[in-house]
C-alpha cells in the first residue's frame, strides 16, 4: 500500500472539502441520509456516499487513485466522535460575561 503525499496545506484542503460540500454535494445527499459518510475528492469534486469512511474512500479510490479525499458525515458537525456525553450538547469550555464558571 502506497502512501499518498498530501498536495494542499490543512487550510486549503478544508476550504476545499467544505466549498464542494455545501455548494455541489449537499443538495444531492442531505435527503434521507443522516449520519451517512461523504468522501469527496477536493480535486474532481467526485463523491461517493456509504455507511462509513473506510467503504467511501475505497469506493472513490477505486474511481479516482490519486484522489485527496475530504469527508463529511451528513447531519453532523464532525466525521468522528471521541468519548461519551450523556447528551448531544457539549458545554463549551469557556465562559463569558452572561454565566459562571
Amino acid at each position: 500500500m502506497t502512501v499518498q503525499q498530501l498536495r494542499y496545506s490543512k487550510e486549503e484542503f478544508a476550504r476545499r472539502g467544505s466549498e464542494i460540500y455545501e455548494s455541489q454535494v449537499r443538495p444531492q445527499v442531505e435527503q434521507g441520509n443522516h449520519g451517512k459518510i461523504v468522501a469527496i475528492d477536493i480535486e474532481t469534486g467526485a463523491f461517493v456516499l456509504a455507511k462509513d469512511s473506510l467503504t467511501a474512500s475505497d469506493r472513490l479510490l477505486e474511481q479516482y487513485p490519486d484522489a485527496q479525499i475530504w469527508f463529511v458525515r451528513i447531519g453532523h458537525r464532525a466525521v468522528h466522535r471521541i468519548g461519551f456525553t450523556s447528551s448531544n450538547v457539549l458545554e463549551p469550555m469557556y465562559c463569558n460575561d452572561s454565566r459562571q464558571c
